[in-house]
């Protein structure tokens, strides 16, 4: 008797065909739609305070997308060329000893400041690797971001008994743009291969899209004997 294969009806077919696509346009329809909303947001913060002799549109007398954009990075890595310089640094700390006699500004600017110094510091070690840790409750496990050591007054407060503490990051799930600051012991954590863009891609498909694991093999006395065994004998002459 001859197996043939089910015979898929017409409408299967096209749902079939349907779900392919939709697959494959919908990722790149989302993040064209991203990136262009994105660049409009730029160009309508940016182009109004652009004088109109300097505006290309001006002279082309169409709107070209991405010249706000274009003009901000430009800027602002202009502004960072000349902060490295003694005369730039002058002028920010000038300009930050006036926001530090603002009583509601300093506290803005600084928190800002930090938050911006902390994520883009080019060795900075924070949110460089996932783990698990028991929540809500044992048993139940939560992938984190681990941020790094407990330091200053939270360290002195809760490494008393010679247990270092680690902060790590809970965000939700599928947003993870919101979480827990939490303080775990390190003996607590248990430490994953995957990057933290692995974690997001984890958390934001809520937990649909799982990164590959190779386990790690280490070789013990029995895998060293079956090795020596498998290599070919040396004939003697």
């Amino acid at each position: 008797m001859n197996d043939s294969p089910e015979k898929i009806s017409f409408a299967g077919r096209v749902r079939n065909n349907f779900l392919t696509g939709l697959i494959i346009c919908a990722p790149l329809a989302i993040t064209i739609w991203l990136t262009f909303t994105f660049i409009d947001w730029a160009d309508s913060w940016v182009t109004p305070y652009v004088p109109q002799r300097y505006n290309p549109e001006s002279y082309f007398n169409i709107a070209i997308p991405g010249t706000g954009l274009l003009i901000a990075v430009v800027f602002i890595t202009l502004v960072g060329f000349l902060g490295r310089n003694l005369i730039g640094r002058s002028v920010v700390s000038f300009g930050e000893s006036i926001l530090q006699r603002m009583p509601l500004v300093r506290t803005i600017y600084k928190s800002l400041k930090q938050i911006f110094e902390t994520v883009l510091r080019e060795q900075s070690t924070s949110f460089k690797k996932c783990g698990l840790i028991e929540f809500p409750s044992p048993g139940s496990w939560a992938l984190v971001f681990i941020a790094g050591d407990a330091q200053g007054e939270i360290a002195a407060k809760l490494n008393k008994d010679g247990e270092e503490m680690v902060a790590v990051f809970l965000p939700p799930t599928p947003v993870p743009t919101a979480g827990f600051l939490m303080f775990v012991p390190r003996s607590k954590i248990v430490p994953l291969d995957m990057t933290p863009e692995e974690g997001a891609k984890l958390l934001i498909s809520g937990g649909l899209i799982s990164p590959d694991y190779k386990p790690k093999q280490i070789e013990g006395p029995e895998t060293a004997i079956s090795n020596a065994t498998e290599q070919p004998a040396v004939s003697q002459p």
